[in-house]
């Protein structure tokens, strides 16, 4: 049955009467500023928002990154919020290109915990923000367009005020009109006026002003339109950054964003893949780099695509869809043989300092950190499913995602020298060498758990090409203490993750481990394996059989 469209229930958004626009005549030349709302819009869209370890953690990542404007807190929010800034400023933990950002309503009370978190900071943007649509005018406020425009203008006049008391502090202000997407284009330009008239916009001490699409309600050029309108009738345009910062309700925030920037944004504001509340923020990582492959430098490091990936997951809770442009595990993982060959091909004629030109793939893999993995699809002859299939439906062995794609790449090696078809025991047997081989520079031995509580030693017995040491380690549980133990080896190693599972029944099951590991410093991911009657046991084996894998690439 067909979706029906309830009679006058929905209107459509009025497009912008601008018959002599330019946008669409124009190229992007360079990244915009950019603004990681990551810490505040992102954190209030989480089922469980960040602490403070947490906060810090993802502030530092953006940093590293190469953020320079950093929205990290609505201080007037929470204890926890205004916290959070302190710890920032009296750490000293704001790197000295970095500007941080707090967000406030328009409201007097709030205004003045906000400028009180920011005490001692060296430079800092207060972003002060008001809804201004009709809807919300009516059915919010029950204000009049004078009335709005005054909640703007006192806010912005006691800010103003309270930086004269904070004179160690360079301020800049930002203002959203927030549902500015819904606002009429006169009122909005005339309350953009009234802002920067009051904190008193020039060229040197610019303000910013940021025109949201709270909820994405329309085409993205008539997005762009509205913020062209803008961008030509801005009489103090000199003195103005102009802001955007498109959400995703209608799934086009990207290209809202880079039709905003053509048509005269100066800067984005967003969240690292996509986070933010309903649909999420326009997604900086798509942005930044959908601006790369078009030759454009993004500013931005995205150069270990998964550490970063792997990192926002873990401190936010969320999962990054394996479809997911340039982000996800399988975007660089063709299951059709057809795009496989032509891949291959390719690839092969790839010269190294061409330009990039190599079918289905639009950005070199291994600027991301990333490899071509090519996943291979076993046909119905020999077990009616693809690797992972075979193995969990044979063996029991539910593998990680990103350990299916690791395995299938020695697959394609063993199918390119012995053929087209692999069965499951041959599969298993290939699995077993790769993974779970005993015959290897470095053998698991023995173990020895020593100490409780929140600290655990451990004693190791491996072999190390063919001599047997003892190593000992401590770490708050068995496998840390293990890499601990494993340094005094020379061997240094960064876990990225650790899975486990039950194969068998009863007292007949067997515990299988696995552990994602790179060498420190080094760019290479890879798992190990383990398998044994005992769990942690298995762990040992798992680690042992990553440092094999690491040390033979």
């Amino acid at each position: 049955m067909m979706l029906a469209l309830p009679k006058n229930k929905y209107t459509a958004t009025p497009r912008v009467n601008l018959p002599d626009r330019i946008w669409p005549n124009r190229g992007l030349i360079a990244a915009p500023v950019w603004l990681s709302t990551d810490l505040r819009d992102g954190n209030q869209a989480l089922f469980e928002p960040m602490n403070v370890v947490q906060k810090m953690q993802l502030f530092k990542l953006l940093c590293a990154i190469g953020f320079k404007e950093i929205e990290v807190a609505f201080p007037a929010a929470s204890q926890t919020e205004f916290d959070f800034v302190r710890a920032l400023i009296e750490g000293g933990h704001i790197p000295d290109d970095v500007t941080i950002s707090v967000l406030t309503q328009a409201r007097s009370s709030l205004i003045t915990r906000t400028m009180a978190s920011l005490r001692g900071a060296r430079r800092s943007i207060v972003h002060v923000y008001h809804a201004t649509s009709p809807l919300f005018r009516e059915r919010v406020f029950a204000l009049n367009r004078e009335q709005v425009k005054a909640m703007a203008v006192d806010a912005v006049t006691q800010i103003h005020a309270l930086t004269i008391q904070q004179p160690e502090t360079e301020w800049v202000l930002e203002y959203s009109p927030e549902t500015f997407n819904a606002t009429e284009l006169d009122f909005a330009l005339e309350i953009c006026h009234a802002v920067a008239a009051a904190w008193g916009a020039t060229p040197v001490n610019r303000v910013i002003l940021n025109l949201p699409a709270t909820v994405e309600c329309a085409m993205p050029n008539v997005y762009a339109d509205q913020i062209e309108w803008i961008h030509r009738n801005l009489v103090c345009r000199d003195s103005v950054v102009l802001s955007i910062h498109p959400h995703n309700d209608r799934g086009t925030a990207v290209a809202a964003a880079e039709l905003g920037m053509l048509a005269g944004a100066d800067r984005v504001e967003g969240c690292l893949l996509g986070n933010g509340e309903r649909t999420g923020n326009v997604d900086i990582v798509t942005l930044a780099l959908n601006l790369y492959t078009q030759g454009i430098a993004p500013n931005l490091d995205f150069s270990d695509i998964h550490a970063v990936m792997r990192e926002i997951e873990a401190i936010t809770g969320l999962v990054v869809p394996p479809r997911h442009p340039y982000a996800g595990d399988l975007v660089f993982t063709a299951f059709s043989g057809s795009h496989q060959d032509a891949i291959k091909k390719g690839m092969a004629q790839q010269a190294p300092d061409s330009l990039w030109s190599v079918p289905y793939l639009p950005i070199d893999p291994a600027d991301l950190g990333r490899s071509y993995d090519s996943v291979i699809r076993v046909n119905s002859q020999s077990g009616k499913g693809g690797i992972a299939w075979l193995l969990e439906n044979h063996y029991g062995l539910s593998l990680p995602r990103r350990l299916q794609i690791e395995f299938a790449a020695q697959v394609q090696k063993h199918l390119d020298v012995h053929g087209k078809e692999i069965s499951a025991e041959a599969l298993w047997t290939l699995f077993s060498q790769q993974y779970l081989q005993t015959d290897q520079p470095y053998c698991y031995v023995s173990h020895r758990l020593t100490g409780d509580g929140a600290v655990q030693g451990i004693q190791m017995t491996v072999q190390c090409h063919g001599v047997k040491q003892v190593l000992t380690g401590e770490g708050n549980g068995p496998i840390a203490a293990a890499v601990h133990a494993l340094q005094s080896a020379a061997i240094h190693l960064q876990l990225h993750s650790f899975e486990e599972q039950s194969v068998g029944e009863g007292a007949q099951a067997t515990a299988c481990a696995y552990i994602e590991a790179r060498l420190r410093h080094g760019r290479v991911d890879t798992y190990g394996a383990g398998m044994d009657a005992n769990s942690v046991t298995a762990a040992m084996k798992a680690l042992i059989s990553a440092v094999n894998r690491l040390s033979g690439n």
